[in-house]
């Protein structure tokens, strides 16, 4: 085979194997300090099945608190409040409870579109370098239509040996 050929296999094996990676929803920033603020950028790529996107829920997961979602224009937010598992300690103030679902609804993104919805939250010491803390997401689609962004990998495993991962964050050493 020509160095031509070769190249062109190379760079079209690339191709192949990059664009799942691109389909899923998915964090910008992968990594975060334990006991610090984030800046969660969701990246929502296309629809369901050819269907525009009407709704993106996010559930927090035990651990992550102080979450203030971005106003959308043309979605409205929904925050569901929940009791945390046990008392989290934020700038010296306990903390019991706070938001446990985002949800944006009532927008279009069209599947041949791409959008960001953007929150900020507090990583707490809870979480230790090396731990990966997913955000499962529903994204609800026009006419019915579903994709459930939430399969968290097993040991051993990464995101991209499944077809739906939620998108996640690796902590990081302060």
């Amino acid at each position: 085979m020509s160095k031509m050929k070769t190249c062109l296999a190379a760079m079209a094996l690339v191709a192949v194997t990059a664009i799942p990676a691109l389909a899923h929803v998915s964090l910008e920033t992968s990594t975060s300090k334990a006991a610090a603020n984030y800046k969660a950028v969701l990246r929502v790529p296309h629809g369901c099945d050819g269907k525009a996107t009407v709704a993106i829920r996010v559930r927090l997961p035990e651990g992550v608190i102080s979450v203030k979602p971005m106003p959308k224009a043309g979605w409205k937010i929904e925050k569901t409040l929940g009791e945390y598992a046990k008392a989290y300690d934020l700038y010296g103030e306990k903390k019991t409870g706070g938001v446990s679902e985002l949800t944006w609804s009532g927008g279009n993104l069209g599947d041949d579109e791409y959008d960001e919805f953007v929150f900020r939250a507090y990583i707490t010491d809870a979480f230790k370098p090396g731990d990966v803390v997913a955000f499962p997401v529903v994204q609800e689609c026009a006419g019915g239509a579903t994709t459930r962004w939430i399969e968290i990998p097993e040991a051993g495993k990464v995101a991209d040996d499944y077809e739906h991962p939620a998108p996640s964050v690796t902590v990081v050493d302060k």
